[in-house]
């Protein structure tokens, strides 16, 4: 574990496996866990012949900071020192829910940095979505209030119907203390809630893939859509599961990435990449 600091911000990272092409960083989504909790299980799936780098942002357990409000591009300032501070730039960079829309600031700001960009179950705009802002908004007063209500309502939301249904009352009990609402969580909450990158979008130069997630209850799919549409160039692949798409169609997950990150295509010919 590596340490870069950005303000007050002691940003905690870890570098795992090898190779000689463009490192892949990857950028966790809300909650406290960060990145153990979403990546731990798919990270030995990128390792072969490939340096995978995840870091926690502010709001994470392992990184410490003020305390105080967080914003998009605050934490792509975060991305962008573990990048220079690793030495592994440009990369391939992986943003998932909140970190999708960090990931494409770190694009727009820095477009040195990145080689490659992949934006899974994101969003450009909070305020003019209402299920977004209504969705975000209960889960700031059931964290406040009700800890137990939060933890089934990210779970309901973060999982399609049918996943929950195969791993039954046993794994969805187990699931929902996953993303306790810690002043952490609740600080990547109230951020969900001021996302506007829509002025960065246009400025993103690196391919980039879009993924949606048909089934999606957090971040309906119609926002990856909507992101797709506006970076110039951009490729899109949608796949049948919920938020949590890394989880419940794993297999399909890793495939999506890596044949986009391991196509020789140019920017001009992405839309014919993948399709929905």
């Amino acid at each position: 574990m590596a340490t870069a600091t950005v303000g007050t911000a002691r940003v905690r990272y870890d570098v795992e496996g090898s190779g000689s092409g463009p490192a892949l960083l990857l950028v966790h989504g809300t909650g406290s866990g960060g990145a153990v909790v979403n990546w731990g299980q798919t990270v030995p799936r990128f390792t072969a012949g490939r340096t995978v780098v995840t870091l926690d942002l502010s709001g994470a357990d392992r990184t410490v900071d003020d305390g105080g409000p967080l914003t998009v591009e605050a934490l792509a300032a975060q991305v962008i020192a573990v990048i220079e501070d690793a030495g592994t730039g440009p990369v391939d960079l992986l943003g998932f829910s909140m970190g999708s829309p960090v990931s494409a600031a770190v694009a727009a700001l820095r477009p040195d940095l990145v080689h490659r960009l992949v934006l899974v179950a994101g969003w450009a705009y909070t305020e003019g979505d209402e299920y977004l802002r209504n969705l975000f908004t209960l889960w700031q007063r059931l964290g406040e209030v009700d800890p137990a209500g939060f933890g089934r309502i990210v779970t309901m939301t973060g999982f399609s119907r049918g996943f929950l249904n195969s791993i039954g009352r046993e794994g969805v009990e187990a699931l929902v203390p996953n993303m306790p609402p810690t002043p952490g969580t609740l600080r990547h909450v109230a951020l969900d809630l001021s996302v506007d990158i829509r002025a960065l979008l246009p400025r993103i130069t690196a391919p980039t893939l879009v993924v949606g997630c048909a089934q999606d209850a957090t971040v309906p799919v119609e926002n990856s859509r909507e992101l797709h549409a506006a970076i110039v160039g951009s490729s899109y692949a949608e796949i049948d599961a919920g938020h949590v798409v890394f989880f419940e169609k794993e297999d399909e997950f890793v495939g999506t990435v890596t044949g986009f990150l391991g196509a020789d295509v140019t920017a001009a010919d992405l839309h014919v990449l993948v399709s929905a």
